[in-house]
């Protein structure tokens, strides 16, 4: 099967908020790892769900698509996403589209596509790279941000299933591990999970399924702290400014 795309990585700054307005915060869970099976099942990679920032007007809501899934035997494409999901192989598929539905500046990249000789699945595109950009099969790498007073890296696409299988891009994406077990995303890192192991034309069975994508995060730093915030998110200072970090879905109130 082919990598899982890293969720959608999004950044704002400079945005002004309203005195007693609440912010509704939404952390997209991975996608769910899927099971092995006949191979005549078929089905992709399962999308990872979206994250995002909103309130009423006249703020405009920033949302952070979910990544989607890894193609898989038959025939089945990658899923587009916030990156898109890497190509199945034997035989080649379609890999996904990234930055589905479009924004400016991008939220990801495309899946990569895989390749026949050797055979191997696409990885998973991250925030930063189509994926294969580092070799066939592996994921692309995300992109790192420093809001939370350090820097890390998010959204890295999960690497698909070749040939003793294929790391994940930096940023949280899973391994691949065509016969046994390879790895999620990285929880709250929005990195897509490894592919599993595909079948071959004539196997009776997808002998490793694939492994889930990892949930998103939504960090704001403020240089007003806030007065009141629900979902427990985990507070900090950095530079003079507030930041609160999201793992789970709440809200937040200046």
């Amino acid at each position: 099967m082919g990598g899982g795309g890293a969720g959608g990585f999004r950044t704002g700054t400079g945005l002004s908020v309203a005195s007693g307005t609440t912010y509704t915060i939404t952390v997209g869970s991975g996608g769910g790892a899927s099971g092995s099976g006949p191979c005549s099942s078929g089905g992709s990679g399962n999308d990872g769900g979206s994250s995002s920032i909103s309130a009423p007007a006249p703020f405009t809501a920033i949302t952070s698509a979910g990544g989607g899934g890894g193609g898989s035997y038959p025939g089945i494409a990658g899923r587009n996403g916030g990156s898109g999901g890497g190509s199945a192989q034997q035989p080649l598929t379609p890999a996904g589209l990234g930055n589905i539905p479009s924004v400016t500046p991008s939220q990801g990249n495309n899946g990569g596509a895989g390749s026949s000789s050797p055979w191997m699945s696409g990885g998973g595109g991250g925030a930063g790279q189509v994926g294969d950009t580092n070799g066939a099969g592996r994921g692309g790498d995300g992109t790192a941000s420093t809001i939370s007073g350090t820097s890390v890296v998010y959204a890295g696409g999960g690497g698909g299933c070749g040939s003793g299988g294929n790391i994940g891009g930096t940023g949280g994406g899973g391994n691949s591990n065509c016969a046994g077990a390879g790895t999620a995303g990285t929880t709250n890192r929005g990195g897509g999970g490894g592919g599993g192991g595909g079948c071959n034309p004539g196997s009776p069975n997808n002998t490793v399924g694939s492994f889930a994508g990892g949930s998103g995060i939504v960090i704001i730093s403020s240089p007003t702290a806030a007065v009141s915030t629900t979902g427990s998110p985990t507070t900090s200072t950095s530079g003079g400014r507030t930041i609160y970090t999201f793992t789970g879905s709440g809200s937040i109130t200046f």
